[in-house]
């Protein structure tokens, strides 16, 4: 039986314990200071219109260290076209981020409550946008949560291609240069495997985050 976070606390149930497919519990809310310390303990929400919060911490964990980025040389001259930008139009990232998938029919779970608790954990400095412009538009970017050593990646989005791939290296250059540890990419995904991301056992990742947080 999967528990029910208790309203009153920020404390969550173990997620070494969590069920199989990595569901550590459901309910309580989305106030910031909720959803920051679920991140402390390697947990996230992620759920559908009209079904309560679910809360996970999936097993394996799929993990990029900023070292490891692959940068095709392809990748390499498109990323010249674009200018990248921090912080600068982090609502409009996640809104961007939400309405691809919707377009691709792909659902969503970036729904507006998301997305106003995300925007205040912004304002705490605590979440990050990294944000890609093609001739002055909004063509690609991505956002997630900053806990210090560990960037913990949302979502990420394209209109142009080669913007989240160009999205996701200033990310990681961004990690080397301020000596962050890794970056939670949470789920695998081929994609980013092949941008150079790797599986590691929740146990694994449990470890590092207790350590560099």
């Amino acid at each position: 039986m999967i528990p029910e976070v208790n309203r009153f606390t920020h404390i969550f149930p173990n997620p070494r314990e969590a069920s199989a497919e990595g569901l550590v519990a459901w309910g309580g809310d989305l106030k910031p200071d909720r959803v920051i310390s679920a991140y402390l303990q390697g947990i996230f929400p992620w759920y559908n219109e009209n079904d309560p919060i679910l809360w996970w911490s999936p097993d394996p964990r799929l993990v990029l260290y900023p070292k490891d980025i692959k940068i095709s040389k392809s990748l390499k001259r498109s990323m010249k076209k674009f200018e990248v930008k921090v912080d600068t139009n982090f609502e409009a990232v996640m809104r961007k981020c939400r309405d691809v998938r919707v377009l691709n029919d792909e659902g969503t779970w970036i729904l507006e409550d998301v997305i106003q608790s995300y925007i205040e954990i912004h304002k705490r400095g605590v979440a990050k946008s990294f944000e890609v412009y093609y001739e002055g538009e909004l063509v690609g970017g991505l956002y997630g949560v900053d806990l210090g050593k560990i960037f913990c990646g949302e979502s990420m989005f394209q209109i142009k291609s080669d913007a989240s791939k160009t999205a996701l290296v200033y990310l990681a250059q961004y990690c080397l240069e301020n000596g962050y540890v890794l970056i939670d990419c949470q789920v695998p995904s081929d994609h980013l495997k092949r941008m150079g991301a790797v599986e590691m056992s929740r146990d694994e990742f449990l470890d590092i985050l207790e350590e560099y947080t």
